[in-house]
């Protein structure tokens, strides 16, 4: 048994070390830089709290993460199960629908601004069918709606399909004798969804949900690209105060209440959200 467990963490090590030296230690660093005030320790922190700036950027960061999100994980899992049906052509529209995992968020960020600047395809398209006779702006600080509302749209275009990829394959996992039993006793195909698909899902969903809600909340390159500070968010903030202010402190500040918001998300969704048969496996 002692060497069983000798086995384990020697196969866990590398992992160990990983974590320690790449996340760890940085986020030791960043505490301590973070903590290091000119007079007290919370300085850095108190200032930021009294700062409106602080208060947009969670507004917003919050605000996109719910939005963007929810929206994601609908189209993934229905994108799914479209695809799932294997009809003919369905492997072209599979690298259709993943091609943007292949673009950064800096690259997904000008096609969009391509597309909606005002002599952008959208306005083009507009004027052409004669829905307005000059362009619409969507970018810049009186336009904040719609600056916001393209950042939405690009980042569900850019981003669910890592969503998909998840859901996809935990949908090819399930045994399809659950399915052929279902359709014996006569379910429909709106009772298959929610009573055994989805159920059955729950493991991939939670997965994928973690990890989108984690990239969401750092985003950052679409923000900065199509709306720089016009809708502020946490990170975009904390790279503003690093990199414009020259302010270590301050930005530690903005990176050390992404990390505690994010560590907070991630035990909500590992508790909350653990699939029943995963416990039952623990035990």
């Amino acid at each position: 048994m002692r060497d069983k467990n000798t086995v384990v963490w020697l196969l866990l090590l590398p992992t160990i070390i990983y974590l320690a030296v790449f996340i760890g230690y940085p986020l030791f660093k960043t505490f301590v830089m973070a903590m290091s005030g000119e007079e007290r320790p919370f300085d850095t922190f108190y200032t930021m709290f009294h700062d409106k700036t602080f208060w947009n950027a969670l507004k917003y960061t919050l605000l996109l993460t719910v939005i963007i999100v929810p929206i994601q994980l609908v189209f993934a899992i229905a994108l799914a199960l479209f695809i799932n049906k294997k009809f003919r052509g369905y492997t072209f529209l599979l690298y259709l629908i993943i091609i943007p995992l292949a673009l950064s968020d800096i690259t997904a960020a000008l096609m969009s601004y391509t597309m909606f600047s005002p002599m952008g395809y959208i306005n083009k398209i507009l004027i052409d069918l004669g829905f307005t006779n000059r362009p619409i702006y969507f970018f810049g600080y009186m336009y904040k709606t719609r600056e916001f509302w393209v950042i939405v749209l690009t980042e569900i275009w850019r981003a669910t399909p890592l969503v998909f990829v998840i859901i996809l394959a935990g949908l090819q996992s399930i045994n399809k004798e659950y399915l052929e039993a279902a359709d014996i006793f006569g379910f429909s195909k709106t009772q298959k969804l929610f009573k055994i698909i989805l159920p059955l899902l729950k493991s991939s969903i939670m997965s994928a949900l973690l990890m989108r809600t984690l990239f969401a909340f750092q985003i950052f390159g679409v923000v900065w690209m199509l709306a720089g500070r016009d809708i502020p968010v946490l990170a975009g903030e904390t790279y503003y105060q690093y990199t414009f202010l020259n302010d270590e402190k301050m930005a530690a500040a903005y990176s050390m209440v992404i990390a505690v918001i994010t560590l907070i998300i991630s035990y909500f969704y590992l508790t909350t959200l653990r699939s029943k048969h995963l416990e039952e496996g623990v035990r």
